[in-house]
């Protein structure tokens, strides 16, 4: 759901701007969200996991919209002015949105592996730790792009 979300904002960036280099980011965070997502389909199937699992009533779901927020999306109004903003003003709102969705599946990782026994699938391991680094570094090319300087990491 969280990688969905963010292949659906890039969807939007080909008739809501002619920004050469948010095209440009946009097409790489839609390929390797994509990727992911197949991998995490494998990887479930291949455990007799079904990928998609119905959802339920719990803390945390918007229930106005009946999705729940991973850590990161953004609400159906953020993506609502997202899709009815046009140019700089889609600019802006796609790279803090990206920031804050790219945010998002860095807490999941890091919660993933303060699980206990969450290095144990070396797979797995080498996936989050992939997304991991990848997020970092296209969350710095957004601030850049914003004109952000990147916070110091501790």
């Amino acid at each position: 759901m969280h990688h969905a979300q963010a292949v659906e904002m890039t969807a939007l960036i080909e008739s809501h701007t002619q920004n050469k280099d948010v095209r440009s980011l946009g097409a790489r965070i839609s390929r390797s969200q994509s990727d992911e997502m197949d991998f995490m389909k494998r990887w479930l199937t291949t455990r007799g996991e079904a990928p998609r699992r119905p959802m339920s009533h719990t803390p945390g779901m918007d229930m106005s919209s009946h999705e729940m927020l991973m850590p990161g999306m953004l609400t159906r109004k953020q993506m609502d002015a997202l899709k009815n903003a046009k140019n700089e003003e889609f600019d802006r709102l796609f790279l803090s949105g990206m920031i804050q969705h790219h945010n998002g599946a860095l807490t999941m990782v890091k919660d993933l592996f303060d699980s206990a026994g969450a290095g144990q699938d070396a797979e797995l391991f080498n996936f989050a730790t992939e997304v991991d680094s990848g997020q970092r570094a296209e969350i710095k090319i957004m601030q850049n792009m914003l004109g952000n300087k990147p916070k110091e990491e501790k």
